[in-house]
């Protein structure tokens, strides 16, 4: 996609973190933007800061782990836009702790939101985009799967969030090939963040109260927050700094997109372990240090 002015956009989790950034980037060239939160508050600040630059907007209250409302985010875009050409399935959570403590509760919400919302988005939404391909030779449209690094490699103590996003990175390399199949006019792109301060270690202050754990915190799940606050708010490349590249590869078609290409050194490693057979690698040998404070705060 080369031409943004007029163009829609469809941003889930577009009130805070990337989407707001994504936001912000495509007000600024020119499109028409649809944002959906489940943070009603941020999602009317967001709007209204965009709408005082002039941009066109709506804004709708969104818990994308729900297929209907999904749905009707795809209706409103469509009833006030007429098409989709860029959707951002940006919307994710994050927890941690040993996997085994993980409770059903954890396990929906977290899949919840990083997997089945990127699921609906690419049910719902690609069906759209093909229509109207199919409509004008003219259409282009694109979509962006927010994953993590975190779904190429296997940190410990963040076995539910690694697997949330292990599985956008199948769906959205899937989806890639499938597209490939069936049309040149629709793309995709694969976002995989490391470190970047966007507020996603307190996304537990949109946890619905339906799937919230009335047991307290285990002792590795206190450790993986406290390890989450120290990593992504110490981050140097920041949410804006990521907008940009992402904007960057979808105007080159590019799949991959990493906002630290020096982390792919152990995802390298992480492949040659699997091709020669050998046993996951020690994620921390390069800083002993780390996983023996890590050892100590488990084992207290």
């Amino acid at each position: 996609m080369k031409q943004f002015q007029e163009r829609v956009a469809v941003i889930t989790g577009g009130a805070s973190g990337f989407g707001k950034e994504f936001a912000r980037l495509g007000a600024a060239l020119g499109m028409r933007l649809v944002l959906a939160d489940v943070q009603q508050d941020a999602l009317d600040a967001t709007v209204a800061e965009l709408r005082t630059q002039g941009a066109r907007v709506i804004g709708l209250r969104v818990d994308v782990s729900k297929a209907e409302q999904v749905q009707a985010l795809a209706d409103a875009a469509i009833e006030a836009f007429g098409e989709v050409n860029l959707l951002f399935n940006n919307a994710g959570v994050g927890a941690g702790g040993l996997v085994w403590e993980n409770s059903q509760k954890d396990w929906d919400w977290v899949l919840g939101v990083n997997l089945h919302g990127v699921i609906q988005g690419v049910r719902i939404f690609t069906p759209l985009m093909l229509e109207a391909a199919a409509r004008e030779a003219s259409y282009e449209g694109h979509i962006v799967n927010t994953a993590s690094m975190a779904g190429l490699l296997n940190p410990p103590a963040m076995g539910i969030y690694n697997v949330s996003k292990h599985a956008v990175v199948s769906l959205s390399e899937s989806l890639y090939q499938d597209l490939a199949l069936v049309t040149e006019q629709v793309h995709c792109s694969l976002l995989c963040p490391y470190f970047v301060p966007t507020g996603i270690h307190q996304s537990h202050r949109n946890r619905p109260a339906d799937l919230s754990n009335e047991a307290p915190p285990t002792r590795s799940q206190l450790v993986a927050q406290a390890l989450s606050d120290k990593a992504v708010t110490s981050g140097k490349v920041s949410a804006e700094d990521v907008a940009r590249m992402t904007f960057d590869a979808i105007r080159e078609q590019r799949f991959y997109i990493y906002s630290h290409p020096h982390a792919l050194a152990p995802v390298q490693q992480r492949f040659e372990d699997i091709v020669g057979q050998r046993n996951p690698g020690d994620p921390f040998a390069g800083k002993p240090q780390v996983r023996d404070e890590l050892v100590a705060a488990l084992r207290g």
